[in-house]
């Protein structure tokens, strides 16, 4: 019996600890918050959740930036929003399309909230869902059990709309096709403060995937810094200012793009591309830059040589 109850301790003790390393809670000011993930890929011990998270207190309930990768990931926010707040999660706001941004949402509409994306983010979530699933469910396995696809009940159409969510007025925009179509910012216009979503990526390299733009996510990059926002909540890293987002994020995608366009337009062949950029000195102490660089340059230079062949030909 001492043995059956101490086991029954060790698995409490040691679950809690893992699960108090997945998300760290960081105080922007007396109303808004970041639930801060690993930079490191999905794993089962993070519950996918390798992606940052935003919440705003308000007089009527909690906004939630993004919802996580599976119903059990989203119930792990929930419970770090309850150390910050004792009001309810009412609104849910999708960012994108990636698993981490809106796997959880059949779990936060079960707790009676209103999940909110505009029609572009909930069209690209639709088509990348089986593919997910299948994808994030391989990695937490049973961690996955009762995750089930969900979207806003009520997508919006605009690109650009204004809400007044108790009595918060929150932005959410829809720039440009960055890391996948219908990515959007989240911003807070009254506290200067922006969630930028796949957008941005600080403190690790970000990954140019095979549904991701470069050309025209840096083209949305650059309509932020036109924002110009005080605070930063990063989709991954910590919570910086917009000349740590420049450095990191805006700095490298201009490199990956002009450094591409030259070798696209002289149809000099990816393999030229790769070995005339992989030196990259300034970005090399990015967490994953050796794993994700060489993918990086490949995918932006296919893009922008499809681009070229098709304006040849025509």
């Amino acid at each position: 019996m001492t043995k059956f109850f101490l086991t029954i301790f060790l698995v409490a003790t040691f679950g809690s600890a893992s699960y108090a390393q997945t998300l760290k809670s960081q105080k922007i000011n007396e109303s808004s918050y970041a639930l801060i993930g690993e930079i490191g890929g999905r794993t089962y011990e993070n519950q996918g959740l390798n992606a940052n998270y935003g919440v705003v207190v308000t007089k009527d309930g909690v906004i939630l930036i993004d919802s996580g990768a599976s119903k059990q990931g989203a119930e792990l926010i929930s419970k770090e929003v309850q150390k910050i707040t004792a009001q309810k999660i009412r609104w849910v706001i999708n960012t994108g399309s990636q698993d981490h941004r809106w796997l959880g949402n059949d779990y936060f509409i079960s707790q009676g909230a209103e999940v909110i994306a505009l029609s572009k983010t909930v069209a690209t979530q639709k088509l990348m869902a089986g593919g997910q699933v299948d994808s994030v469910k391989a990695v937490l396995k049973d961690r996955f059990n009762g995750t089930k696809p969900a979207y806003a009940q009520k997508p919006i159409t605009q690109n650009d709309v204004a809400l007044d969510l108790g009595g918060t007025k929150v932005q959410i925009k829809y720039l440009n096709h960055a890391h996948f179509e219908g990515d959007v910012v989240v911003y807070l216009p009254d506290q200067n403060i922006m969630f930028s979503g796949d957008h941005i990526y600080v403190d690790r390299l970000l990954g140019v995937l095979p549904q991701s733009n470069a050309s025209t996510w840096l083209d949305a990059f650059n309509q932020i810094e036109s924002i110009n926002p005080k605070v930063i909540v990063p989709g991954h890293g910590n919570i910086c200012d917009l000349n740590k987002a420049k450095r990191q994020t805006g700095d490298y995608l201009k490199f990956l793009v002009d450094g591409t366009k030259k070798y696209a337009e002289e149809m000099a062949g990816v393999e030229a591309a790769v070995k005339g950029l992989s030196n990259a000195p300034q970005f090399e102490k990015l967490a994953n830059f050796n794993e994700l660089h060489k993918g990086n340059i490949s995918r932006t230079y296919l893009r922008l040589d499809r681009k070229s062949t098709r304006l040849n030909s025509s």
